[in-house]
């Protein structure tokens, strides 16, 4: 082993910073090409591929011949020694600090390595501590923001775009809740313990629902399930932390009196959110789903829907006669408009779908307040009304079975389960009169 991997594993920590660190470039690690954050990611073979390569510590010092930057010799120190990739970057990551170290200090590759050796001497002679290399434990430290910002970066590559967002928000909550309690974005991210989550989620219970702390827990949950994936944390306990138990909102069907003077309402004064509404009521979509909806989505001589769901890249529907019928002429619009947008039919929207939605809840939120509706009221009412009147119209000439298998390519729930519990939380299946079975 060379005088310099012997150095490097036993530097000490407290050293001054050079004036002579643009002389170098900032040494680093290459872990079998590779990133070390995407290890979680990659599957059993690519993992053994890359731990059959060399990892070493590499960097450029400028020579004092060609006032140049040069690479030096890669710096291994039997670092391949080691078979697994937590204690082989563990090492190197040893190497790299105590590299950068040495460099800041003074170090030069094209003096004597007698100098090294008087470097070292020099810092045991200020230092009473004993050289050693740091533990696992201190070596592997990842502060709470490092943890955080890699776990949003993570996210924000596979959550959809309505959803990244929330899940954002609720970890900022939650970091800005232990600054201030306390914490510090550079303390190690494994201080914070279950007990600091369950205080965390016992004060967002006490100000908002048992709904919220659990859609809370859910999304820290998910955050350090990122961190133990990347074998930042060892355990994730937030699944030992129990869910509570919640009532589940839902939105009301409509009376047919009081969706009817709706509809008539909206067919003389909005008749940009009366179609909006049709979409729902006639082809069961969700607002999300409708908002993502552009002209070239809507193919009017093949009445079919192209849409873009949360769990399929595109769901096909078949666009119901009684919708064609009130569709404007599309034919002359941009295919790339968006079908919805403020003012006309077709157009251009710059904004997230999530603001669109709100968009449209909002602008219904006045209907609402004009009928006297309460909070039990929304967009999704419309749905709910129509299938609910949809099974009970096939209930007329079909058995249970019969209306719910035909209902289901209807509505697009994946499965009968799915369609049955949906239909039991919107009370669509009524007995009938049972007074004759009732003794005076």
């Amino acid at each position: 082993m060379s005088l310099i991997s012997l150095i490097l594993q036993n530097v000490y920590e407290n050293v001054h910073v050079s004036k002579m660190k643009s002389n170098y470039s900032e040494p680093k690690i290459y872990t079998g090409g590779i990133q070390i954050s995407q290890w979680s990611k990659l599957t059993k073979a690519q993992r053994q591929a890359a731990l059959s390569k060399d990892w070493y510590v590499y960097y450029s010092f400028r020579n004092p011949k060609t006032n140049k930057l040069k690479r030096q010799p890669n710096i291994k120190a039997g670092a391949n020694r080691f078979k697994t990739k937590s204690e082989r970057y563990r090492f190197l990551k040893v190497l790299q600090r105590n590299l950068s170290m040495l460099l800041q200090e003074g170090y030069s590759p094209y003096n004597d390595n007698k100098k090294i050796d008087e470097l070292v001497d020099k810092k045991n002679k200020e230092l009473t501590t004993k050289v050693v290399i740091p533990s696992a434990k201190e070596e592997n430290k990842t502060t709470i923001k490092e943890a955080f910002d890699l776990a949003l970066e993570l996210k924000k590559r596979v959550l959809a775009e309505t959803s990244y967002p929330k899940f954002k928000s609720k970890v900022n909550r939650f970091r800005a809740w232990l600054i201030e309690n306390d914490f510090k974005e550079t303390d190690d991210v494994r201080r914070i313990k279950k007990k600091t989550v369950v205080d965390y989620l016992n004060s967002v219970l006490l100000v908002s629902s048992a709904r919220n702390r659990n859609n809370t827990r859910t999304d820290i949950n998910t955050l350090f399930k990122l961190l133990e994936d990347n074998e930042i944390i060892k355990e994730n306990f937030i699944t030992s932390i129990s869910k509570l138990k919640t009532q589940p909102k839902r939105n009301k069907t409509y009376k047919p009196t009081v969706e009817k003077e709706i509809l008539q309402h909206l067919k003389q004064n909005d008749k940009i959110l009366l179609l909006f509404i049709r979409f729902i009521n006639y082809n069961f979509l969700r607002p999300i789903e409708i908002c993502r909806l552009k002209i070239k989505d809507i193919d009017i001589k093949d009445a079919k829907i192209y849409l873009k769901a949360k769990n399929k890249m595109v769901k096909v529907k078949i666009i119901p006669e009684i919708l064609i019928k009130e569709l404007p002429d599309l034919s002359q619009l941009n295919p790339e408009s968006f079908l919805f947008t403020p003012e006309k039919i077709g157009g251009d929207w710059d904004t997230t779908e999530s603001n669109k939605r709100d968009y449209f809840t909002k602008r219904f939120k006045k209907i609402k307040d004009k009928f006297g509706l309460g909070v039990d009221y929304g967009l999704y009412s419309f749905r709910h009304t129509a299938i609910t009147n949809l099974y009970r119209d096939f209930r007329k000439t079909m058995t249970p079975f019969e209306a719910k298998s035909k209902l289901k390519e209807i509505t697009g729930h994946s499965t009968m389960t799915a369609l049955e519990a949906y239909l039991r939380n919107i009370d669509a299946e009524l007995p009938e009169d049972y007074s004759k079975h009732i003794s005076n």
